[in-house]
């Protein structure tokens, strides 16, 4: 006989789908923001950590594990990305198996194109809304909760 499940409380529910509520609504108005750049959210995140790694470019596993997603759902955003001229990727040259992940010039343009009005949409309705403190509070909430769930995330 499986355990009783304990429900939640006025106050648990209150906080877990304000969360719920809060991440939906903040990604709905990322993507609608996005979308006049030509830039998906997910190709987003994938060019950002791309044009900081430089021309060395990066292992498309680290890449993958910077945006917390599987091998497939990578493994199709970077076929698309590619398709569309965004990124290339090769071989790892130490690691028959890695694959190295760089950003084209189609890429880097695209970026340029979305961060100005991606970062001031950021800004304005996301991190000027927090003060320093809020902000620190929301660093260590994010980590306790990664940390219980993707333990190895935090290598």
């Amino acid at each position: 006989m499986a355990p009783k499940t304990r429900g939640l409380t006025k106050d648990e529910e209150e906080v877990w789908f304000a969360y719920i509520l809060f991440t939906r609504q903040l990604a709905a108005g990322m993507e609608r923001q996005l979308a006049g750049s030509g830039v998906s959210g997910a190709d987003y995140q994938m060019l950002a950590p791309l044009a900081e790694a430089g021309p060395s470019g990066m292992r498309a596993r680290d890449l993958g594990r910077s945006a917390g997603w599987d091998r497939s759902r990578l493994a199709h955003q970077l076929r698309r990305m590619e398709e569309r001229g965004l990124i290339n990727r090769e071989p790892a040259d130490n690691d028959a198996r890695g694959v190295m992940v760089h950003l084209t010039e189609v890429g880097r343009a695209a970026l340029r194109t979305a961060s100005p009005g991606h970062l001031a949409w950021v800004r304005a309705n996301f991190l000027d809304l927090l003060t320093p403190a809020e902000r620190q509070l929301l660093i260590g909430l994010s980590r306790r909760v990664m940390d219980k769930l993707e333990p190895e995330s935090r290598s």
